[in-house]
């Protein structure tokens, strides 16, 4: 088994600097394996800690415990004490992550939004293009949108350059946040056919879908995330 994704003991607490030092534990315990071809969907009630994990695995909110390591280049590096530098080395190349939400880039294209992690690779403009437009076509988002900054697109637009943006450059490791919240039945199915084929190809797959006919889809096993009790303590 090919594992891309290694975690082992993870911990999250907050810690509410505002309130007496409160501190508040989410995550606990918490280990997972994820092997290349594989695409794991969080699952837990509201509040059991999905996107705090999911933050986690991309290297948002650093770890309060334990490790997680992500293979890159060969190697593993665990985000939980790599430095910033090396997190964004291995997000640039082996990570790919998908919110619910578009960075909106003011003035930039579509296209060119979409193109930019090919560009960081080294692809050509031309051949980024090119690739963008390919996927931008496949989500059916209309041409003459492609030209304009998606600031001023309806919430369903963005979220469907949020997703060609992040599957362009086919990283090895790939988180969903929910990525088909704000579309229609017919683009929800889009995207989900691109993430298919994103595992099929070999990428191993972590994501939260609420809804449940694209996580059935989707999913090749389900992973439980535990509420923690919440304990206030100065």
């Amino acid at each position: 088994m090919n594992t891309l994704i290694n975690v082992r003991g993870l911990a999250k607490t907050f810690v509410l600097h505002h309130r007496d030092e409160a501190r508040i534990p989410v995550l606990e315990n918490v280990s997972l394996d994820v092997a290349a071809g594989e695409c794991v969907a969080l699952a837990g009630p509201s509040g059991a800690g999905k996107s705090t994990l999911l933050r986690c695995l991309y290297g948002n909110y650093l770890a309060s415990a334990g490790s997680i390591r992500i293979r890159h280049e060969g190697r593993w590096v665990d985000l939980a004490r790599a430095t910033p530098r090396d997190i964004l080395a291995v997000r640039r190349k082996s990570l790919g992550y998908v919110s619910q939400f578009l960075r909106v880039i003011p003035r930039v294209s579509t296209l060119d939004v979409v193109a930019e992690p090919l560009r960081e690779l080294g692809t050509d403009a031309a051949a980024a293009r090119e690739r963008a437009a390919e996927l931008l076509d496949r989500l059916h988002l209309p041409q003459r949108l492609w030209s304009l900054p998606p600031a001023t697109f309806s919430g369903g637009e963005q979220q469907r350059v949020n997703i060609a943006r992040g599957l362009i450059a086919e990283k090895p490791v790939l988180l969903l946040d929910e990525p088909t919240a704000s579309l229609d039945v017919a683009n929800a199915g889009r995207v989900a056919q691109l993430v298919d084929e994103a595992r099929q190809r070999g990428a191993a797959v972590v994501g939260i879908f609420h809804d449940p006919a694209i996580r059935d889809r989707l999913a090749t096993r389900l992973f439980a995330v535990e509420a923690q009790l919440l304990e206030l303590a100065a």
